[in-house]
């Protein structure tokens, strides 16, 4: 067990080390100069080499890469071009709301999938058996920015139940306190669950419903356990391994939605900080978020996977 931890933490560093290569070198090689985008449309050829300069874009590809990875190394991510200020400050100041939006969905989202997709394998080819198919389907095919437009049209402009748009911090001096922080993600964390409430749910009623055929179901029921315990305590938890581990892939694809989300609902976290950074070409910003990222996607899975000691004692690494 600590050995595959070990070996697990130290899997973390070649894998880092890929993404940071690959992400800087698709921003130096794509079209676009940052330089350009500081000196504004006014500015002449000596003003963007100026700049150029001053930001260490003029030095080979190599010895910008070991500058920041070096930095890198000692926990600095580097300071933003279009900001001035350093990244993991910037990533402090919007990591709250992108926490709360991910953390709120995915809660909400394992909430209401699990016990949908336990009913339906339990009544399975019945009309909650049939809902959840189309609901399935549909979750996936409507974008994000679709669901969140349409929650926004209805249960803010025309009802006006929620806020249209924004952030109420949860923590520091500008907080308004739990009930207005929650009351103000409602709505984005409603957009982002309808579609991991249709994966998580699916999965869940396919693996319960294998779990339903196996002989030590029929055993249980022979000595007269209820329904609820059988469902409980013997078909979903034998079927728990592969929830967890879509769980886990619904993280990666959280990242992709959060960004969306944000959009759309004006939030100030870490998915608009992203989209600002790619318009303005901030190198640094870009290279330290995504990094950010994957290392936690990264640490995620490594949860996920201890996960399966507990729910399978079967499951030995």
């Amino acid at each position: 067990m600590l050995r595959f931890l070990m070996q697990r933490l130290l899997s973390l560093i070649p894998v880092l080390l890929t993404v940071a290569v690959v992400v800087f070198l698709i921003l130096r090689l794509t079209p676009g100069d940052p330089a350009a985008v500081i000196a504004g449309n006014n500015a002449t050829n000596e003003d963007i080499d100026r700049i150029r300069e001053q930001l260490g874009l003029s030095e080979p590809l190599w010895t910008q890469f070991w500058i920041w990875f070096s930095g890198v190394l000692q926990g600095d991510l580097g300071y933003s071009f279009y900001l001035g200020k350093p990244v993991l400050e910037l990533i402090g100041q919007r990591i709250e709301p992108t926490l709360s939006l991910a953390a709120g969905t995915m809660f909400l989202a394992v909430l209401v999938a699990v016990p949908l997709g336990t009913l339906a394998a339990w009544r399975m080819g019945g009309w909650l058996d049939r809902i959840l198919s189309g609901f399935a389907v549909a979750g996936f095919s409507v974008p994000v920015f679709v669901i969140g437009y349409v929650l926004i049209y209805i249960f803010a402009i025309e009802l006006k139940w929620f806020p249209v748009q924004g952030y109420k911090r949860l923590m520091g001096p500008s907080s308004q306190g739990a009930a207005a922080w929650a009351w103000q993600l409602v709505l984005p964390w409603l957009s982002l669950a309808t579609i991991y409430v249709a994966l998580i749910a699916r999965v869940t009623r396919a693996s319960v419903s294998e779990a339903l055929t196996e002989d030590y179901i029929r055993t249980a029921r022979a000595k007269g356990v209820t329904e609820q315990a059988v469902l409980m305590r013997h078909a979903l938890s034998n079927a728990a391994v592969p929830i967890v581990t879509v769980i886990g892939i619904g993280v990666a694809l959280l990242i992709g939605g959060v960004v969306v989300t944000e959009t759309v609902y004006a939030i100030p976290g870490l998915g608009s900080l992203t989209v600002d950074a790619v318009l303005n070409r901030d190198f640094p910003v870009i290279q330290g978020v995504v990094l950010f990222f994957s290392a936690l996607y990264v640490l995620i899975n490594l949860l996920v996977d201890l996960s399966y000691l507990w729910l399978d004692p079967r499951i030995r690494y």
